[in-house]
């Protein structure tokens, strides 16, 4: 069995057909979705799925692009939110300096609350890091000690970051970009990295990846995306998925959960 470790089942795209892009995934061999919020709204949608439909988990956070937002108010309402036993994750939070949407003070502001908002949950954190891995680290190494884990989302550092993060104990999220012939440097963390510390996700409805690169994105191709690892590894598509489902589970506490 695969999980798809992060995908956005609360947007547009799924809205009509959302039980057959679940029943694709299952023909897939993708078993389980962990659907990601990305502000208040999502959140709360986010938690109604995994309410809904037992092989969908969720998280709850604020996105950096929407650090402005963040208000006291709006913390307490995802620490209320977070109490559902099928919330498995704060995030996905962060630093985004690739789009720059927000003030980096502010986005560095938001991601320290939502990092204590972790530790008082005893909830891992799903990070979203573009072209920010130094403000990253030298925020996090604060409270690394107290979280209960963290992943890095769409994973997009070379091996010197992949390493960092690996020393910090966080998990590498995989996407599809691993599958397009110029993602050289992805490539290169994948066949270094312990296989123990990897996950697998599509971000759907983005980055889908090859043969469907440029179409929506959904759980289903997470297939593609393990059977890419296989090969970068030299190893069986059986044990991509075994660990790295493994891998999820044990951070996400799913193992933990009785049905």
């Amino acid at each position: 069995m695969l999980i798809d470790t992060h995908a956005h089942l609360d947007f547009p795209e799924f809205s009509e057909d959302l039980k057959g892009v679940l029943g694709r995934a299952k023909e897939a061999g993708v078993g389980e979705v962990v659907t990601i919020g990305i502000s208040l709204d999502s959140s709360r949608k986010a938690v109604e799925l995994a309410d809904t439909y037992p092989e969908i988990y969720a998280t709850v956070g604020i996105h950096p692009h929407g650090a402005s937002s963040l208000s006291a108010q709006q913390l307490e309402t995802l620490e209320t939110l977070s109490r559902s036993r099928r919330v498995r994750a704060i995030g996905e939070v962060g630093l985004d300096y690739y789009r720059d949407r927000q003030p980096r003070m502010i986005q560095q502001y938001c991601l320290r609350q939502q990092l204590e908002l972790a530790c008082a949950t005893h909830l891992p954190v799903v990070f979203h890091i573009r072209e920010a891995h130094e403000d990253f680290f030298s925020i996090v190494e604060d409270y690394a000690a107290a979280m209960k884990g963290g992943v890095l989302h769409c994973f997009s550092g070379d091996w010197a970051v992949a390493k960092r993060c690996l020393d910090m104990g966080f998990y590498l999220s995989i996407p599809g970009t691993v599958t397009f012939p110029k993602a050289e440097i992805q490539q290169k963390v994948v066949r270094q990295a312990p296989l123990d510390r990897l996950l697998l996700e599509t971000d759907a409805p983005y980055l889908a990846p090859i043969p469907f690169r440029g179409k929506v994105n959904e759980p289903a191709f997470v297939l593609y995306t393990a059977q890419k690892v296989a090969n970068l590894r030299r190893c069986s598509l059986e044990e991509v998925a075994s660990q790295t489902t493994a891998n999820a589970h044990k951070i996400f506490q799913i193992e933990n959960l009785t049905p």
